[in-house]
């Protein structure tokens, strides 16, 4: 794919030019229009300029978009926990900062990367995502499944599809719910201001979250949510749309939080059909030591 070259000339916009660029160009986020005009590939009236000049109507501004860089996901050793492993499946406990697969930003160091170092994987996800059945964000830790050829992967996929699979998850949250539990049936979409983050939109993807409440504390909640689907982000948006958003969340939460790694969300029960013999497998991971660690603190504080 080559370079896009893209133009504008302004009429009545005005404001910040990384701000106006990523308004108008869609494709393109403000992160990425900053970079773009840090590298010089943006002009306003022939000349390069910063990122905060104050765009004004008459304007000829260019965008020169580099063509993409391919992803192709190389092995690396990288150590795996791995829970459980067979000729078809393979188990891990992933840590909490590590990407699940290749993407723009993450090319190596990704979960990917240590499995197919590791083992031969499924190819039905092509070279980015190979093995890769259903995901859990860099910040989450805990259990995934992992197909290791093409017959593995269907029958997994379509267990997801068809909601016999188990994934019961860990979260500490802001405040005290008072109820000890519930559903949160809420659809799910991209936000429409921030492509960042997902939203509870009418007309969104049907996304139901259970939950029901471990223990309390002063300030916080420590729940177990069981997912009936898997959206983007499900449990950390029904969270903070229900008041309780995860304690840590960098996206979702609070600026004043706890301290850690990443949002306190861990998956911690993984269940599944074996894809060959049938047999119900149903597996388990401990808290990260600093989830541990902060319910100890939380307990100490009465």
């Amino acid at each position: 794919m080559a370079e896009e070259n893209l133009a504008l000339t302004v009429t009545t916009e005005n404001g910040r030019l990384d701000k106006v660029l990523s308004s108008y160009f869609e494709q393109l986020s403000r992160a990425q229009v900053q970079h773009l005009i840090k590298a010089g590939a943006v002009q306003v009236n022939g000349q390069q300029t910063k990122a905060k000049y104050a765009v004004i109507a008459g304007d000829q501004i260019t965008v020169a978009v580099p063509a993409p860089v391919a992803l192709d996901a190389q092995p690396q050793d990288i150590p795996l926990d791995i829970v459980y492993e067979d000729n078809d499946v393979l188990v891990v406990n992933k840590p909490q900062g590590m990407v699940v697969h290749p993407a723009p930003g993450h090319a190596q160091g990704t979960l990917v990367n240590a499995l197919l170092f590791h083992s031969p994987l499924s190819t039905i996800n092509g070279v980015i995502r190979p093995g890769i059945v259903h995901r859990i964000d860099k910040d989450t830790s805990g259990l995934l499944m992992v197909a290791k050829n093409d017959q593995a992967h269907l029958s997994l996929a379509a267990q997801l599809k068809a909601k016999t699979t188990q994934r019961e998850y860990l979260a500490l949250v802001h405040g005290v719910i008072k109820e000890d539990k519930g559903t949160i049936n809420a659809p799910l979409a991209r936000a429409k201001n921030e492509r960042k983050k997902q939203a509870v939109v009418a007309g969104g993807r049907h996304a139901v979250t259970h939950f029901s409440v471990l223990e309390r504390f002063a300030n916080y909640t420590l729940i177990k949510c069981v997912l009936e689907t898997g959206r983007t982000h499900q449990i950390r948006v029904h969270m903070k749309y229900i008041g309780h958003p995860v304690a840590g969340d960098p996206l979702y939460g609070p600026k004043r939080t706890l301290k850690g790694h990443g949002q306190f969300l861990h998956a911690a029960l993984l269940g599944f059909k074996h894809p060959r013999t049938g047999e119900q497998m149903t597996f388990t991971a401990p808290l990260p030591a600093i989830f541990e660690h902060t319910l100890a603190l939380l307990r100490n504080q009465g």
